[in-house]
């Protein structure tokens, strides 16, 4: 149902069909066309100070014939993934999350995590409309903006709702957190919370990492 793929170090969704895509990955970032999303596992040895990283996975994305995709990096136990979907009438999103607290922040503060890991929170969500196959049934760039608000925004209702809490506040996110969000292209100009588009995207995005933050707090969570 999903097109979730575990290969470790690589999480593969398969978007099912070529895509628009909007994000701020490592690789292929911005409005690109895609099929795929990749994560890939990183520890902290993998990535030493003097790495130029974005060369790295490039080598690593072309040795796995992969440089199409748009890919996250995460030091998150990939195996630890997430898939939510949700229906609502006539569009349906599909979110897949990792979900890492390591490096937590409170929004609108910083703290200081030199020494520290990482950690970080990846969100893949596939939007499609009943209507997607047909001329127009796809999203306009406004649309998938305002989609990726939405995602942005029930990650961060997500991650305060497990309760983290930080000597600055309550975590509502971490410094190296990524959303993508694919869709068809299309002339749906609107996916905010009064659309059935919205309402779907924050359920599953919620749902996802909702339940990747608690499984978090469960087995890693660390006192600061």
């Amino acid at each position: 149902m999903s097109g979730v793929t575990l290969n470790a170090p690589w999480l593969e969704f398969d978007l099912g069909a070529p895509m628009r895509v909007l994000s701020w990955a490592v690789h292929r970032p911005g409005f690109v066309e895609a099929r795929r999303i990749l994560w890939r596992e990183v520890r902290n040895a993998d990535l030493p100070a003097d790495l130029d990283v974005e060369s790295w996975l490039t080598a690593a994305l072309e040795a796995r014939g992969a440089l199409d995709a748009v890919t996250f990096l995460t030091s998150r136990h990939i195996a630890c993934h997430h898939v939510a979907e949700a229906r609502v009438d006539g569009a349906t999103a599909t979110a897949v999350a990792t979900v890492g607290l390591s490096n937590a922040e409170a929004i609108g503060t910083r703290l200081d995590r030199s020494g520290h890991e990482w950690g970080t929170i990846n969100i893949a969500l596939r939007l499609t409309t009943a209507e997607a196959g047909l001329e127009g049934g796809g999203l306009t760039d406004s649309a998938m903006i305002e989609a990726l608000s939405i995602a942005a925004s029930a990650r961060t209702v997500a991650v305060a709702e497990a309760g983290y809490t930080l000597p600055t506040g309550c975590a509502t996110g971490t410094g190296t957190d990524c959303i993508a969000v694919a869709a068809p292209p299309g002339k749906v100009a609107y996916a905010g919370m009064h659309t059935a588009l919205g309402e779907a995207a924050g359920r599953a995005v919620h749902e996802a990492v909702r339940a990747g933050a608690q499984e978090w707090m469960r087995t890693v969570r660390r006192t600061l």
